[in-house]
């Protein structure tokens, strides 16, 4: 049965404890997150020598390419980035030919850009 004291609280409270309502994410914040999880999973998979499918060589090709961003490489150096990080022997067999473009608003230095990355799996 729920109690009024768990009514009043945030779903994020009623499970942790903690009611500090200064710590909520935004939208964009949660979603960096979840990429950022998903590029954790195809980083682990590649290191145990397994292949990543569709979804992780996505989220992994990302993920590089915004915390590039974030660390103050150009649009540019951040494209050209993006067709080093996965070979086809990274990938399972008809991977590359699903990711033809990859594209992710990253948070530069100078404001939030859009970085397009065709054919990044290459060699």
């Amino acid at each position: 049965m729920i109690t009024d004291n768990f009514k009043q609280k945030s779903f994020r409270a009623a499970y942790t404890g903690v009611e500090n309502e200064d710590t909520r994410l935004t939208p964009k914040e949660v979603e960096r997150l979840i990429l950022f999880s998903a590029a954790e999973l195809a980083r682990r998979r590649r290191s145990k020598g397994l292949k990543l499918n569709h979804p992780e060589s996505v989220a992994l090709i990302c993920d590089e390419i915004a915390e590039a961003a974030r660390g103050g490489k150009s649009v540019a150096e951040c494209m050209e980035l993006g067709t080093k990080i996965l070979r086809r022997s990274d990938v399972m067999p008809g991977v590359p030919e699903l990711i033809s473009l990859v594209q992710v608003e990253c948070l530069f230095p100078d404001g939030t850009k859009l970085v397009s990355v065709h054919d990044p799996i290459r060699g």
